[in-house]
């Protein structure tokens, strides 16, 4: 297994390509593979590659790789976890002469064509060169686990597992304002394929490509609604596919640990991987901020003392990120909707030295109906289908259980009509230039895309579509910063496709959410944790972060700076006096000083350099 990055520019207009210019795109993503390099240039194409060893260490596992019979070239970044299984499978039909898994590919793709994606496993972005066809083909995995962006036009399509490896060789680079319109009222990213780059894309999950004789086509291969059928699964039928999913993502050669937030989801894999898969030394990691801190989970984290025996803390504060706010914003490379990032981001870097593999909760949340608001779809599915007995009864429940108004908000939400629901899910944050607004304040898909569900799983799904991937994308980020692979044992798609699959009562059942995965695990859970209601997530307390005496010196002299106002997307006296309550404590504007900050800094390392 190579967790890596990879690079590479195909010349549409048959020119030769340049091996500096690989050569530069690797040193920009060196930090994602610093364990070996390889270059292959041919013709009018070139490929590069940065290693990040995790299973078989040799160097029987550099790439470029090219398969038995120099046939075919691949560059590949992921990890494909059933590759023992897929290599009995081939044994009979390819000689293999390593261990790895993108050996696996090769033989893969070479028995199955673009069938072999449906056989895997895992997590990947990866190109494949044909040399008899002269053909192209690359992938990316189900869910936009791994990354890939391009760069295509007439002359050239350009590559990479980061776009900071990209931007720098575009002559015309620009800013998208409409995806910048999007984060700064909608606090939305990666809703679609674009970018907050002019002419730069993702390859969007789940789609696969291919160049031939220099013409560029784009499929979609996986479909997840098409793969849900109604399933009946046990608490201890869900508990051996969580357990099967935890298992598969512990194959390394190099160690594994486990990033530990005290929430219920991070908490299942880490006793999972303890009671049931009998390591006792794993490593946790985890983020903290001192017990009188709201954003602190310390007092759930700490119900594994007894337990575990190596556990590491990193103290997020004011002080470390006013140090490391401008590193963090380039690690991202786009613009980045709250600081909760930044917590997995020091997460990382405590883990770094420590582990080179870890393993999180990501994905839970969106196929087990997490987040509170999924309540609200819930409820209008019993609504719609007349199950007012039900309704009664999660109401019930819900009032006595949360106290809170927040899913009746969302049920309001969804019943309206689309046009309603555009203008009322406009979340006005940042102090909106209004001639800016005026321009790239036209339609938006997101009011459809997200807040427009029948159905519980209508929502679910929708979520996976289009909101999932701008947290995976974060958790790449962050850990390959760090040189660290992450690991998502939740977006198995096996789990993933099953859980779906599942009627809504148990993702949410009682006003309880993520049922059958409490009651799964429930023996195991430490029992603070299993009655747990409330969710913070990564949230560090950056309202009092910015009233701190660096931050506030920075963003006065950042609104007084002609850098800021030429942007054009706020009203710079109306951040002047909205900061001047914030400091007060009048109000609390943390996610629209975060923008300006985090667009003022990104302007000036992507675009304005």
């Amino acid at each position: 297994k190579i967790m890596c990055g990879i690079a590479g520019v195909i010349n549409l207009n048959n020119k030769p390509v340049d091996q500096n210019q690989i050569k530069f795109m690797l040193k920009k993503i060196k930090h994602r593979g610093p364990d070996d390099e390889g270059i292959y240039c041919k013709n009018n194409f070139g490929f590069g590659h940065v290693r990040l060893s995790i299973q078989d260490l040799s160097k029987a596992g550099h790439q470029p790789m090219y398969s038995n019979d120099k046939r075919y070239c691949i560059i590949f970044n992921g990890e494909i976890y059933n590759f023992i299984e897929l290599k009995n499978e081939l044994n009979h039909y390819y000689e293999f002469k390593t261990k790895t898994d993108t050996e696996v590919i090769l033989a893969a793709y070479q028995k199955w064509g673009e069938a072999c994606l449906e056989k895997f496993n895992g997590d990947w972005a990866f190109v494949i060169y044909d040399s008899l066809k002269n053909e192209f083909f690359g992938a990316r995995d189900r869910y936009g686990i791994k990354p890939f962006y391009y760069f295509i036009d007439d002359d050239q399509y350009m590559f990479a597992s980061e776009i900071k490896a990209i931007i720098p060789l575009i002559k015309e680079k620009s800013q998208n304002h409409r995806a910048i319109y999007d984060y700064l009222v909608y606090n939305r990213t990666d809703q679609t394929e674009a970018t907050f780059f002019n002419k730069i894309f993702k390859l969007k999950h789940g789609y696969y490509f291919k160049i031939t004789d220099n013409q560029y086509s784009l499929y979609k291969w996986y479909n997840l609604k098409e793969k849900l059928t109604p399933v009946s699964l046990s608490f201890d039928q869900y508990r051996e596919e969580i357990k099967s999913a935890i298992s598969i993502r512990l194959r390394s050669d190099v160690p594994v640990g486990v990033s530990l937030s005290g929430g219920i989801d991070s908490s299942a894999v880490t006793s999972i991987v303890y009671n049931d898969l009998n390591l006792k030394g794993i490593k946790t990691f985890s983020a903290v901020y001192g017990k009188d801190e709201w954003a602190d989970e310390s007092n759930y984290i700490d119900e594994y003392n007894n337990e575990l025996q190596n556990m590491y803390f990193t103290t997020p504060s004011a002080n470390s990120f006013f140090t490391d706010f401008t590193k963090f914003i380039f690690a991202q490379g786009e613009p980045v909707a709250s600081i909760g990032p930044y917590a997995q981001f020091k997460v990382m870097e405590l883990a770094h030295g420590n582990v080179v593999v870890t393993l999180d909760g990501q994905g839970a949340d969106e196929q087990l109906a997490g987040y509170h608001y999924f309540f609200g779809s819930y409820f209008k599915e019993l609504i719609k289908n007349f199950k007012f007995t039900t309704l009664s009864c999660e109401l019930w429940h819900y009032i006595n259980k949360h106290r809170s108004s927040y899913a009746f908000k969302y049920l309001s939400f969804y019943l309206l009509s689309n046009n309603l629901k555009s203008k009322i899910g406009r979340k006005i944050y940042g102090n909106i230039n209004h001639e800016f607004a005026d321009v790239w304040g036209g339609d938006s898909t997101i009011g459809n895309d997200l807040y427009d569900p029948d159905t519980l799983n209508d929502s679910l799904l929708q979520h996976f579509e289009f909101k999932l991937e701008h947290l995976l994308k974060w958790d790449d980020l962050n850990a390959m910063n760090f040189s660290i692979e992450s690991r998502v044992p939740f977006l198995d798609h096996n789990l993933v496709e099953k859980t779906l699959s599942l009627p809504p009562e148990m993702k949410i059942n009682s006003a309880e959410t993520k049922y059958i995965l409490r009651e799964s695990v429930k023996d195991i859970l430490p029992n603070k944790i299993y009655k747990r209601r409330d969710k913070k997530g990564f949230s560090p307390p950056a309202n009092k972060w910015f009233r701190s005496n660096n931050f506030k010196e920075y963003i006065f002299d950042m609104l007084e700076s002609k850098s800021f106002s030429d942007m054009g997307y706020f009203d710079v006296n109306k951040c002047r006096k909205n900061f001047n309550d914030h400091l007060i404590g009048k109000t609390d504007i943390t996610k629209d000083i975060w923008k300006w900050i985090n667009l003022n800094v990104w302007s000036d390392e992507f675009i304005n350099c």
